[in-house]
């Protein structure tokens, strides 16, 4: 099965690298590492939460769901 198409743009995660986590030099691998992780993440969290919603006969995700995801 393909790959979902990347959500998370290679220069916003190189900027945040470089300015939030201090790092000088970052090369383009792996950037594209943690682009698959962050992105692999929060499919997981996502899906998490939307089951923890639709169990609160809920549609709309909300912040807690996010957060009991992240904790669960």
């Amino acid at each position: 099965m393909a790959k979902a198409p990347k959500v998370i743009t290679k220069t916003a995660l190189r900027r945040l690298m470089k300015e939030e986590g201090g790092a000088n030099i970052v090369a383009a691998d792996a950037v594209l590492a943690l682009m698959d992780y962050l992105q692999d993440l929060a499919t997981d969290i996502t899906k998490k939460s939307l089951e923890l919603a639709k169990h609160a006969k809920r549609k709309t995700i909300s912040k807690e769901d996010i957060k009991l995801a992240i904790k669960a």
